[in-house]
């Protein structure tokens, strides 16, 4: 009877090598086969052995490589055929990863599937950037929503986003415009603080930081590209606030 393989989800983190968890760093050091995104760093598939498959399935806005139902097969077929695979993505699989996807697919063909967590890319831009997402003077909630999905406008984000609570939204560079005026329809203030995170916990990682209503003139004027998380809410003010205090007492 022929082996089948396991589909391992490996989170990669927010990018950096050393933010790996242990057990995906071993995952990847034994792996014979490795199915990973375009956002994971050369210095992670460094750590692949010599004689490992290394596949690239790599994603851009409105250009695929190979759609996500290919993906699945292509994760089954490896596996059917005896091999173990290493499904590695950036940050958390569960987390905007279709990892629940490809878990399911796995599983109604028969195929053993582990999942890996990793820094989620919130988690790694929040602590790279010292945003606390959470703040006992600011934000008792946190939600994350898909800033590119079928349906955006017609989606209810009433609640998400205000006094006491923080929004993290996943790949809303492209449509930055149409998340400010749906927020804004919503209720929520113009005025309100924003935060967008560029390349977050890498080298050239930056924070830019302005209000709402500003906000796609920001992401256009600041040439803003992906990947980047944008956050809305008070705790993204603080650490401006903090500076400024220190700043007027340093004066005094």
């Amino acid at each position: 009877m022929q082996h089948v393989g396991t589909i391992y989800l490996v989170g990669a983190g927010p990018g950096p090598v050393d933010l790996l968890t242990l057990r995906a760093a071993r995952l990847i050091q034994g792996a014979r086969v490795i199915v990973h995104d375009g956002l994971i760093g050369p210095d992670i598939l460094d750590l692949a052995r010599p004689d490992a498959r290394l596949i690239s399935v790599a994603k851009q806005r409105a250009r695929h490589t190979l759609p996500q139902e290919g993906i699945n097969a292509l994760l089954v077929a490896e596996a059917l055929a005896g091999h173990d695979v290493v499904r590695l993505k950036g940050g958390d699989p569960f987390i905007f990863g279709r990892g629940g996807e490809e878990a399911e697919t796995a599983r109604a063909a028969g195929v053993p599937v582990e999942v890996v967590p990793g820094i989620s890319a919130a988690n790694g831009a929040a602590a790279a950037s010292q945003i606390a997402l959470t703040h006992r003077d600011a934000s008792s909630i946190v939600s994350f929503v898909a800033g590119q999905c079928k349906g955006l406008a017609e989606q209810d984000w009433s609640g998400l986003a205000g006094k006491g609570r923080t929004l993290v939204i996943y790949m809303g560079v492209s449509t930055a415009t149409q998340i400010a005026e749906k927020l804004m329809a919503d209720g929520l203030a113009p005025e309100m603080a924003v935060a967008v995170i560029e390349n977050a916990a890498r080298p050239e990682m930056r924070v830019l930081r302005g209000l709402l209503a500003g906000l796609p003139d920001l992401v256009e004027r600041e040439a803003v590209k992906s990947p980047a998380l944008i956050v809305i809410g008070e705790v993204t003010a603080r650490e401006d606030a903090a500076v400024a205090a220190l700043a007027q007492e340093s004066a005094e």
